[in-house]
């Protein structure tokens, strides 16, 4: 493996495979993950690659997007749109990098699972619970006022929001802003959504 690949990993991010036959390192720039033998949970070694690093990339920009202080999280649907907002001063975010998990304060948390179709990323946050298994459940969205990532399930749209700042003004507004960006909806049903890959 050349020096030129290798130079193009983000260290924070690596991930250690066990039950593996050979010792063998390997390198993914595209998703900035390194995975190689060593100590891991079976249940991460048993995680479709595929699904491991749409996923686990996947998580990475969740962990990116609780370093901003105020995060917000909306649900929207045919009943109207949920609002809650974090400040990540006082809900600690625990970045569980080797376990694929994040948990911030009591009630929200993202974790790579294995499943079925290869992998899931399970994301709780008080009542509200989706499952995403990889590419079209999500889109990434950037404005004036932050960065956030959408997901979709069903005929909702979850979206998670990181603020610049506190949103103060303009609150509901904002947020459905956000989310109409990539979500767009017709007499209270979800009509579109662009997927970002």
């Amino acid at each position: 493996m050349s020096a030129l690949l290798i130079q193009d990993f983000n260290p924070g991010y690596l991930v250690y495979l066990r039950h593996c036959r050979y010792f063998w390192p390997c390198a993914f720039p595209a998703c900035g993950i390194l995975f190689k033998c060593g100590d891991v949970s079976l249940a991460v070694s048993n995680l479709d690659m595929h699904a491991l690093f749409v996923l686990g990339d996947l998580r990475a920009k969740l962990v990116k997007l609780f370093q901003s202080r105020f995060v917000y999280i909306t649900e929207q649907n045919a009943e109207g749109i949920y609002i809650a907002e974090l400040d990540t001063e006082s809900a600690l975010v625990v970045d569980d990098k080797p376990g694929l998990k994040l948990k911030v304060g009591d009630h929200f948390s993202a974790s790579v699972l294995p499943s079925r179709e290869g992998g899931k990323l399970d994301i709780k946050f008080r009542d509200i619970k989706l499952t995403v298994y990889g590419l079209g459940d999500y889109a990434f969205v950037t404005t004036a006022d932050g960065q956030a990532i959408l997901f979709k399930e069903g005929h909702s749209v979850v979206t998670i929001f990181a603020a610049h700042e506190q949103l103060q003004e303009g609150l509901t507004k904002t947020l459905k802003a956000v989310t109409a960006k990539a979500a767009k909806w017709r007499k209270g049903e979800l009509v579109t959504f662009k997927a970002s890959e």
